[in-house]
């Protein structure tokens, strides 16, 4: 099975070249278990300050703008808590090659205590400076928007093992309910702390190099607030297969928590 939606090694190198316009990555991740890792698949682009608040991460994940100084991320995406100056954040442009776009490096990460590799799956990553002009993602804090019809977007591949984008993809997914996501998985999914999403005929998900980035709707006012973090799936847009999310409400207490103590 076709774990985490991330990008690994060499590969986040080589993103960083894609950014900077000097290369197209065209081979799939490979994980630390040696297993290809899922890229939004039947997406559209999205437009220059659709989702002012996506981000995308130097070592191949996407995330969302927290607070001007945090984006929330997968754990999976990150090593452990503590001081972090490796990761370059780009934000502010759909074109990650535009010359308007934004680059911050982080000073700090924070990753959910007690993550195993099996839910939990989120983090927090505190940028070196802040970022102002840009919208941020609020969070689900009840369970009242688990539902419905989700917005994902990310740059990550347009199909399975297909290449990294250039730019920001975008496509819609509906709910899938916690028995039929694991009976589709095989009891695999934590139906307290995941979110499942995506059509039964497949088509549309997101996949590699999606992970971290967030899955959101509209809430009562028609703002954007964010349900669910890209975390895992088998391959990506099978049949069956919907993507798996961290279901972001059940983390709410614990992430605002977190941002509180990282000064954000």
């Amino acid at each position: 099975m076709v774990r985490w939606r991330t990008l690994t090694g060499l590969l986040a190198a080589a993103l960083a070249a894609v950014t900077a316009g000097s290369l197209t990555l065209a081979a799939p991740a490979v994980a630390a278990d040696g297993t290809a890792t899922p890229y939004v698949v039947g997406g559209t682009r999205a437009a220059q300050g659709e989702f002012p608040f996506m981000v995308r991460l130097s070592m191949g994940c996407g995330g969302a703008l927290y607070s001007s100084r945090l984006v929330l991320t997968a754990a999976h995406c990150v090593g452990a808590t503590g001081t972090n100056t490796s990761i370059t954040a780009t934000l502010g442009v759909v074109d990650l090659r535009s010359a308007s776009r934004i680059t911050v490096r982080s000073n700090y990460v924070y990753r959910a205590p007690g993550y195993n590799g099996s839910g939990k799956d989120w983090a927090l990553i505190r940028l070196a400076t802040p970022v102002t002009g840009l919208s941020t993602l609020k969070i689900a804090n009840t369970t009242a928007y688990d539902n419905g019809t989700f917005t994902v977007a990310g740059w990550g591949a347009a199909r399975e093992g297909g290449s990294q984008q250039r730019y920001l993809l975008k496509a819609t997914v509906p709910f899938v309910s916690d028995s039929t996501c694991n009976a589709n998985y095989g009891g695999d999914i934590i139906p307290a702390e995941e979110i499942c999403a995506g059509y039964a005929s497949g088509g549309v998900d997101t996949c590699q190099g999606d992970s971290g980035g967030p899955m959101f709707r509209r809430d009562a006012n028609n703002a954007w607030i964010q349900v669910g973090i890209v975390s895992w799936g088998n391959g990506c847009a099978r049949p069956n297969y919907p993507g798996v999310y961290t279901q972001v409400s059940y983390f709410a207490s614990a992430i605002a928590s977190a941002a509180a103590s990282l000064g954000g």
